[in-house]
């Protein structure tokens, strides 16, 4: 009774066995294929739980998401003949794993070599034909596109397509950027030079149109004073005349008093007159009131 006890547990764990070993899982990013004595029996593109012969069949699975390789700095030579340091990365996806597990095996890294040589001799080529300008300007899309194409068309016989190959970076040699460097400085000095010469003319043209209006403003100032006094002198002495012509012997005697104030004010004068000049007429006797 026991021997077939142990005998049912035993036929019950390598049943078990055999099951978990004839089922496997697909994920949504995986593709696989089934291949019995290292030949592929069929591939299986499908997400879910499958089926295989244990034992016998074993899986081989494949990404099937994009994957990328980054290239390092190649120092290219452009079609003018000037050398740039291209840092680039390819995206690309196993497409046929069939013929990618033929042409490469069951590891995918193993493609990336391969992928490096075939990208870095397209830039190569690609780039040798345009110049720095395409490079750096709108065309580059052009380029890239160019090179893409290349490389997809010659990665198709190891089952991935190739989405996308972009340069990442573009540099100068060093040499060549000092150079460039050197005549970048050169040309903005010579437009600092430039825009220095420019801002003193500028500065002596209005420094000169102030001065010229300056001086128009004076004269026009100085011959509106010399107008005003003028007019003030002339209105002055048609005061004066008409003063005098309304009463001579007060404006005489007027005069008179104001000679004597700006003579004698300051005290230190000193004249020598006769008693009867006409001039102290007035210190020795008052004016005479005039007829009314």
């Amino acid at each position: 009774m026991n021997r077939l006890l142990m005998a049912g547990v035993a036929l019950v764990g390598v049943l078990g066995a055999l099951a978990n070993g004839s089922l496997f899982t697909v994920a949504q990013t995986e593709q696989v294929l089934v291949a019995q004595f290292g030949e592929v029996v069929r591939p299986i593109n499908t997400a879910g739980l499958h089926m295989k012969v244990p034992l016998i069949q074993n899986v081989i699975s494949f990404d099937r998401r994009m994957l990328n390789v980054e290239l390092p700095g190649e120092e290219v030579i452009l079609g003018d003949q000037r050398r740039l340091i291209v840092d680039s990365f390819t995206v690309f996806r196993i497409s046929d794993p069939l013929r990618f597990y033929q042409a490469i095996g069951p590891q995918s890294d193993a493609i990336r070599g391969r992928l490096n040589s075939i990208v870095t001799a397209s830039l190569r080529r690609v780039l040798g034909n345009n110049k720095l300008l395409d490079v750096l300007s709108a065309d580059r899309e052009r380029i890239m596109a160019t090179i893409r194409d290349q490389v997809n068309t010659e990665m198709q016989n190891f089952g991935i397509t190739i989405e996308d190959v972009r340069i990442r970076r573009a540099d100068l040699p060093e040499e060549n950027t000092q150079a460039i460097l050197s005549r970048m400085q050169s040309e903005r000095q010579r437009v600092a030079s430039q825009l220095r010469a420019e801002g003193s003319e500028e500065s002596q043209r209005i420094k000169a149109d102030a001065e010229r209006e300056r001086t128009i403003l004076v004269a026009e100032a100085r011959a509106s004073a010399d107008r005003l006094i003028g007019e003030g002198e002339a209105e002055a002495t048609r005061i004066f005349a008409k003063s005098f012509g309304q009463d001579p012997v007060f404006f005489s005697v007027w005069r008179t008093f104001q000679g004597y104030r700006d003579v004698f004010d300051a005290g230190g004068a000193r004249l020598v007159l006769t008693p009867d000049n006409d001039y102290l007429r007035y210190l020795q006797a008052p004016p005479a009131p005039a007829a009314p």
